[in-house]
Parts: C-alpha cells; sequence; structure tokens
C-alpha cells in the first residue's frame, strides 16, 4: 500500500474523532482566514483613502469655525493664486447654501418666529467657517430635525422657543463646486443621469442626493425652483448616506449668483500631485495666502479615519496569527496523541526497513487530508463571516474615538449646520466626510487571499505533524516493541 494510501485510511479510522478534529481545526481555520481577509480589506481601504482623498487640503476662511467663527471670506482671486503653487494639480472653489421649503418658511414668517429678513434669506457663518447663505426653495427636505435638531436650531435662533412649533425638517444643503468632486474632494458619485458639464460656467442644471430625489418625487429630467430659478435635474449621487444624500450641487457660478456673491467662496479643495508632497505644499499654501487671510487644513476627518483603520488593520493581524497558531498547536497535539497510538506501528515499519523519512511523510500527509477538510470548511465560514468580522472591528474601535472627537465637533462654535450636518453634501458626525469611507469597508473572500490563508495553515500543519513524528521516528525498533 502506498504511503498516500496509507495516509488518507489512517485519517478516517476513527470517523468520529476524525469529525471533531475536523469541526475544530474548521472553527480554527475559518476565523483565521476571516481575519486575514479583513486585513486585506482593511489595507486595501487605507490605500483608497490615501489615493483618493489623501493629497486633499481644504482652505477655509482664516478663524472661521461654525456659526460664531469670523474673518473674511475667500475670493476667486486667491483660488488663482493657490493654483499657481508649486506641486498643486487642482483648485475647486465651493459656493455653500442652505435651502428651506418655501411654505414652511412663509408659515414660520407668519407666526413670526423666522429670523432674518425676507423669510430666512441672510447669510450665516457653515461647517468650518465657510460663509452659508440660506434661500428658499420648492424642495422639501428629506430629514426631519427631531428633538435633537429642533433643539439645535432653537439655540441657534431659527426657531421659537415660546410658541410651539410643528415637526420641521432640516435644511437642505447645496454647494456650488467648481468641478467634480464633493467636499471631501473624492469624485461625485453619480448614479443616474449625467454630471453638469463644464462646473465653472453658470448653468441651471442639478445633481440631486438620492434621498432628496425620493423625497420629491423627482427625476432626470423634473425640475424645480431655488429663490424663483428654475433648475432641472441632470443627475442623481450616492453618498453612502441618508443625510448625505439630502443634498444637491450645482455649478459654482450658478451657487454664487444665488448667493449674490460673484467673487466670494465658501472653501477650496486643492489637490496635490502626490503624497509626499502634502507637508510642504501645505506650507507653501498658508505663505502664499496668508495666515491672516486662511486656513490650510489636511484634514483630521481623514487621520481620524485611516488612524482608527490602521488600528483595525493590525488587531486582525495579530487575530489571524493567533488563530494560525491555535491551529498549528490542534494539529500538534492530534498528532502526538496519534504517534503515541501508534508507537507499534511504527516499530514494525522501522523493523522492516522503512526510513523515517517515509514514517514522517504519513503523518504529515495525514495531518494533511485532515487541515484540507477543515480548510474546506473554515473556507465556507470565513467567506460568510468575514465581513460582519470586519465591520464588527471597524465599529467597536471607532466608537472610542467617535466618542472623543463629538465632544469637539459639536457645542458653540463647533463646525456643522443644526441638526447634524458637517459638511458640504451632508456628511457629518464627528468623523465627517471620512465616515462613509470608514464604514464603506467591503471585507470580500478573494480567491487569492484565501488560498495565501490556507497556503499558511498547510505549512502550520507540516510543521505540527512532522516534530512528533521524527521524534518518534528516531527511537529504535527493539525499544519500541519492547514497551509494547
Amino acid at each position: 500500500m502506498s504511503v498516500l494510501a496509507r495516509s488518507v485510511g489512517n485519517a478516517f479510522r476513527n470517523k468520529v474523532r476524525t469529525a471533531a478534529v475536523v469541526a475544530v481545526l474548521a472553527v480554527a481555520i475559518g476565523l483565521a482566514l476571516a481575519m486575514l481577509v479583513a486585513n486585506q480589506a482593511v489595507g486595501a481601504k487605507v490605500q483608497e483613502l490615501n489615493a483618493s482623498v489623501g493629497t486633499v487640503l481644504t482652505v477655509n476662511p482664516a478663524g472661521g469655525q461654525g456659526f460664531e467663527g469670523g474673518g473674511e471670506p475667500l475670493t476667486v482671486e486667491q483660488a488663482t493664486t493657490a493654483a499657481a503653487v508649486p506641486n498643486v494639480s487642482s483648485v475647486v472653489g465651493t459656493s455653500s447654501l442652505r435651502l428651506r421649503n418655501a411654505t414652511e418658511v412663509a408659515a414660520q414668517t407668519a407666526a413670526g418666529t423666522q429670523a432674518g429678513p425676507g423669510g430666512g434669506q441672510g447669510a450665516q457663518g457653515g461647517p468650518g467657517g465657510q460663509n452659508t447663505t440660506t434661500l428658499t426653495t420648492s424642495l422639501t427636505a428629506a430629514i426631519d430635525a427631531g428633538t435633537l435638531g429642533g433643539r439645535n436650531q432653537a439655540a441657534n435662533g431659527t426657531t421659537g422657543t415660546t410658541t410651539a412649533q410643528p415637526v420641521r425638517s432640516l435644511p437642505i444643503t447645496a454647494t456650488g463646486i467648481g468641478g467634480e468632486v464633493d467636499s471631501t474632494g473624492k469624485a461625485l458619485t453619480i448614479t443616474a443621469g449625467t454630471g453638469l458639464g463644464d462646473y465653472t460656467a453658470a448653468s441651471t442644471n442639478a445633481l440631486l442626493g438620492t434621498t432628496l430625489a425620493e423625497k420629491n418625487s423627482l427625476t432626470i429630467g423634473s425640475t424645480f425652483t431655488i429663490k424663483d430659478q428654475t433648475y432641472t435635474v441632470a443627475g442623481l449621487f450616492d453618498s453612502g448616506t441618508t443625510f448625505g444624500n439630502n443634498a444637491l450641487y450645482l455649478t459654482l457660478p450658478a451657487a454664487q449668483t444665488l448667493a449674490a456673491l460673484p467673487d466670494e467662496l465658501s472653501s477650496m479643495i486643492v489637490t496635490v500631485n502626490s503624497l509626499e508632497n502634502v507637508d510642504s505644499t501645505k506650507a507653501a499654501l498658508q505663505s502664499a495666502l496668508g495666515a491672516d487671510k486662511a486656513d490650510v487644513t489636511q484634514g483630521q476627518n481623514l487621520k481620524t479615519a485611516v488612524s482608527s483603520l490602521d488600528s483595525v488593520k493590525n488587531i486582525s493581524l495579530i487575530a489571524f496569527v493567533a488563530a494560525l497558531a491555535t491551529a498549528g498547536l490542534i494539529i500538534l497535539l492530534i498528532m502526538v496523541m496519534l504517534v503515541r497510538e501508534r508507537r507499534r506501528e511504527i516499530g514494525v515499519l522501522k523493523a522492516i526497513g522503512a526510513p523515517n523519512r517515509t514514517i514522517g511523510l504519513q503523518f504529515v500527509l495525514e495531518a494533511l487530508v485532515l487541515v484540507a477538510m477543515g480548510s474546506a470548511v473554515g473556507a465556507a465560514v470565513a467567506s460568510f463571516a468575514s465581513g460582519g468580522i470586519a465591520s464588527a472591528l471597524i465599529s467597536s474601535n471607532t466608537t472610542t474615538t467617535a466618542a472623543t472627537t463629538a465632544g469637539r465637533a459639536a457645542g458653540p462654535g463647533g463646525a456643522g449646520f443644526p441638526g447634524g450636518a458637517g459638511f458640504p453634501g451632508g456628511q457629518g458626525g464627528p468623523f465627517g466626510g471620512a465616515s462613509q469611507l470608514l464604514t464603506s469597508v467591503t471585507a470580500s473572500a478573494s480567491p487569492g487571499v484565501i488560498a495565501a490563508g490556507i497556503a499558511a495553515v498547510f505549512g502550520v500543519a507540516i510543521i505540527g505533524a512532522l516534530v512528533p513524528a521524527l521524534l518518534t521516528a528516531r527511537i529504535r525498533p527493539i525499544e519500541v516493541l519492547r514497551g509494547e
């Protein structure tokens, strides 16, 4: 009988024990593979973050912070200055607008609860110090303010506190942009229709978030109004969150015209040509624009997200190594037990001239048969569990960070619209725009990753089986047989 056939037969001598061993190995191997898949997915997301928004700098008016910020607004001339800085590959200006439903504004004005002339039209500090103009629209916001939103709006003087108020909607965030990027520097994800064409030219086309479009029953080609100006829905975008989709984009000149501020910018999104040049370009930008005129930031949102993902990556790697070591220990203990059971068989084989390598190979192949079955089941487990494990790791690891950064984002002077809007495009929360990037990690068990994991398991299995087999194989046959 060949060594391979004997090894396979030995693996099924005791079917109950074999089933138990395979089940235990499947759990350990499945956990190891799931952790490896999660590690690879998080690593890929870190690279994506660095590639997509890692080279993005944000320029806001100096001293601007939330609704109580100060400073002078940015200008188109400053955008030209920024574009001339070495290593700057593009500069996209933005102009932020807040939209209120015209019917709601009229009702509140009649009740004497709406501050500001013209039923809500006026300038207020926006997120990150951006100057934001509030205008009326025919659109209805897709999200109600709720209790927290009502409190925030009351604290900012936009809701009366002496009269019971009806349920209100949050403001709709409208952002005029000079290029096909959102406020985090990522390309807009258009799910239907087209973009706005030339973002530096006046246009009556608009991009609507899917949530906002659904709330107002709008599709491609539908129209709506802002400040009595009619706009056509050219495309729909998906930011990844319900709140983020309660927003719309216009071309920069269109937004500036609506705000009656043709030369002003709320912020600038500056893209650097490489990650290595970010720090030097940031310093050069700050010098060119002036520290008293503009604040240049790389964005704590990205740093927080990448730092959190790096932690998850390290945790998953440690867990993979631990699970792999556990599988190796299980194999070692099983093979020690099997070798001890078959001392007589080993003695007979050595007595008839079987070399040590043949005896060792027999036990190694037997272990590999058990590991192969455990790996097959473990791979199936990993394919279903890796996504949930990755999400759980990310969720648990970012909870503490979110809690600490939330304190800095909230309160007087904190960036954000009433009710929680954080950035143009509606991306709020302590991580801002990076939060949706953080939660969009997709862990899929690719064949390459699974194959690499199984190869590592097989390597551990060979070591775990070979050690006890070779130690026993070196004993002289007469000693083995005498002990029997």
